[in-house]
């Protein structure tokens, strides 16, 4: 076989044909495992892609530099391994050939019709929470622009590289009475969120990323072609809903330069709001808390999210000091609702009779907005929650997430008694409202890990349990793929053909 692109050949000695000098050698040591093995004797060139050699590698660096800024050309070391590699994710990484920073959609047609030209894998790069891959890495991180608010219709035009939160504090500072809900780990950029078909908190009243907050997307597809996926109309029955084919699908099928999104009016002249979200705050304690969350849910309160933090996340905010009081140690839930004052008075009255029912403990509401939004509330609480480990152990930890959904109370206090046997070092949050919860194991080194790991992992009797082997909330990726089948059936797998018919030579996220 030639000197391919991701052969088992010298290639990996030259860490993926990576042009730049003073690499860390270890970096050759982290090359990902093959999707597929490429030594397998096969003439679909589908199941099997033949990739650039090391010399288009280079041509293709050359003709970037000439098409573009050689500023926004990079083979230096750092930047690949910033764009390469994440300390929010445990699988193995390796950094790419080449980092290209696009500053509009044109831009990314360049670089893919290069990509496809010299048969060179393409990997989107925004937010940055958790990267893996190889080839060339398009920083769509300056893509960030709002272009255009239409507060008649409720909806705005946003570039990928937008950040939520600048959204909401863009609307908020211009006294635009909306804001986007969807709200993922801080600095999630739009076109991540659609990518992975993010959650957040208030998934509970506004469910997640899909198509319903997302009108239409522009898209770059792997031969270079730009489509756009509806016009600005509400309603149209016209062809596909293509929207819905980009969400969730990763980056695999086009990459996503903008989109028109909608946004919902807020209500924040009409009471105390929490942060951005315009909504009051509401804490009860009560053990095990995840069967109390799924009562005040059916009684149909105005709930915009739920979430859960247990004694040992309760004790880590204590130690960090994160807030200005002390809180009972306790399996916590913490409410938020929106609405008008008497809605919130009536909702609250209802979670209060639910808590005193089952005997919780130390419920409390925010008296004005102030208190709503002190750090020790909701959202820095749940937004913290990776730094607050390192609270617990110290520095050199590593975290192993895992997000089952379904059947919540009693897979989160089986894990927890799991936990609590395995002697590791562990805490338990989640956002019960919509049934999922993060189950994190604090570890030095794999070693740790290592005598609980099929215990722990995806496709463990505990999971299973929860009747969801793979996401939850935080996408497929390469860590979760091979349970894909189990979960959905092969049915649904094999249409996979989508990305077969638009990507035939595997170029747009191949891992």
């Amino acid at each position: 076989m030639p000197d391919a692109f991701f052969g088992r050949t010298d290639i990996f000695q030259d860490i993926l044909y990576n042009p730049c000098r003073g690499s860390s050698s270890q970096w050759s040591s982290r090359v990902p495992p093959l999707p597929i093995d490429i030594g397998k004797q096969t003439h679909d060139a589908l199941v099997t892609p033949v990739y650039a050699t090391k010399a288009a590698v280079l041509k293709a660096i050359t003709e970037l530099e000439t098409l573009l800024s050689k500023d926004d050309v990079s083979t230096d070391s750092d930047v690949l391994k910033a764009h390469g590699f994440s300390d929010n994710s445990y699988h193995p990484s390796a950094p790419h050939s080449v980092v290209v920073l696009a500053h509009s959609t044109e831009d990314v047609v360049k670089i893919v019709k290069i990509a496809n030209k010299y048969r060179i894998p393409v990997t989107a790069f925004s937010g940055g929470t958790n990267t893996r891959s190889w080839g060339i890495c398009i920083d769509l991180s300056n893509m960030d622009h709002i272009i255009s608010i239409n507060e008649a219709d409720s909806d705005m035009v946003v570039q990928s590289g937008a950040k939520w939160e600048d959204i909401n504090h863009t609307l908020e500072d211009q006294g635009i009475p909306l804001f986007f809900p969807l709200d993922p780990g801080p600095g999630a950029t739009i076109g991540g969120m659609i990518g992975t078909g993010c959650s957040g908190t208030n998934a509970v009243r506004y469910g997640t990323a899909k198509a319903e907050w997302f009108l239409n997307v522009t898209v770059v597809l792997p031969n270079g072609e730009v489509i756009k996926t509806r016009r600005r109309a509400r309603k149209s029955s016209a062809g596909f809903d293509t929207t819905k084919l980009f969400i969730g699908a990763e980056g695999t099928l086009g990459i996503v330069t903008e989109g028109i999104k909608y946004n919902q009016y807020s209500y924040a002249s009409t009471g105390p709001s929490t942060s951005d979200l315009c909504c009051d705050s509401w804490v009860l304690r009560c053990s095990p808390s995840s069967r109390r969350s799924a009562e005040i849910l059916n009684k149909g309160v105005p709930i915009q999210c739920v979430e859960l933090l247990d004694d040992h996340m309760m004790a880590a905010i204590n130690k960090a000091n994160l807030a200005d009081r002390k809180y009972a140690e306790m399996d916590s839930l913490f409410f938020k609702f929106q609405g008008s004052p008497e809605a919130q008075k009536e909702a609250s009255a209802t979670i209060k009779k639910i808590v005193e029912k089952h005997g919780g403990k130390h419920f409390q509401a925010a008296r004005d907005e102030k208190e709503a939004s002190d750090c020790g509330r909701i959202g820095s609480m749940r937004f913290g929650v990776p730094w607050l480990c390192t609270q617990v152990r110290g520095p050199g930890q590593q975290m192993w997430r895992d997000v089952p959904v379904s059947r919540l109370p009693e897979l989160v206090l089986e894990t927890k008694k799991d936990l609590a046997d395995s002697n590791l070092k562990s805490t338990i949050v989640g956002h019960v409202g919509d049934g999922n919860f993060h189950a994190i194991m604090i570890i030095r080194n794999a070693e740790e890990l290592e005598p609980y790991e099929k215990q722990f992992t995806i496709g463990s009797p505990r999971t299973r349990l929860g009747r969801n082997l793979g996401t939850g909330e935080h996408g497929v990726g390469v860590g979760k793929k091979e349970y894909l089948v189990e979960e959905l059936g092969p049915g649904t797998v094999e249409l996979i053909t989508v990305k077969r018919a638009i990507d035939p030579h595997n170029l747009f996220n191949p891992g």
